[in-house]
């Protein structure tokens, strides 16, 4: 990418960099604070900060499996993604700002939760919402980052008759 393409990108590449940011230091606060299976309560009720550990894909896919090179396969599987999002992503048009946005979110979460694989072999979850005794998947920044922007890519479809999709 040349430097006038990086330069017309620096929202997106601010956006990438402050959800890797926000997610490793969030992650690295709980990592130090909250012991392993452990929980804080933060809305009785509702809300939870819970460190558990996901050595698998998303939403927990594989964390129970164990196999030969799991966590190198895992984080080989996401790089190779990484890389096609953000090609897709270089490619789109500088009028498609909210794709591009979007799609910096879901680098930006994508990034982070590859760190994790790298450096500590699984990904620190622990945003414990729930209700009563019905709980979601415990998550973080970086899936909630990821989920932002893909709700941002949806809609962004829907409002516009030009898509992401057009540029292919």
């Amino acid at each position: 990418m040349t430097a006038s393409r990086v330069a017309g990108r620096r929202l997106e590449i601010l956006v990438a960099v402050l959800v890797v940011l926000a997610d490793q230091i969030t992650k690295a606060i709980v990592r130090s604070t909250i012991p392993i299976y452990s929980s804080v309560v933060v809305i009785p009720g509702v809300l939870n900060f819970t460190h558990v550990r996901n050595s698998g894909a998303a939403f927990g896919i594989l964390n129970s499996v164990d196999f030969p090179f799991k966590a190198t396969l895992i984080a080989i599987v996401a790089t190779v993604a990484l890389v096609a999002v953000a090609f897709y992503a270089a490619g789109l048009a500088p009028q498609q700002r909210a794709a591009r946005v979007g799609l910096a979110l879901v680098l930006g979460g994508a990034a982070g939760t590859l760190l994790d694989r790298i450096l500590h072999g699984s990904v620190v979850d622990f945003i414990d919402a729930y209700w009563g005794v019905y709980h979601f998947w415990a998550f973080n920044l970086a899936d909630s980052a990821i989920t932002i922007g893909v709700a941002v890519l949806i809609l962004d479809m829907l409002r516009t008759t030009s898509h992401a999709s057009d540029v292919l």
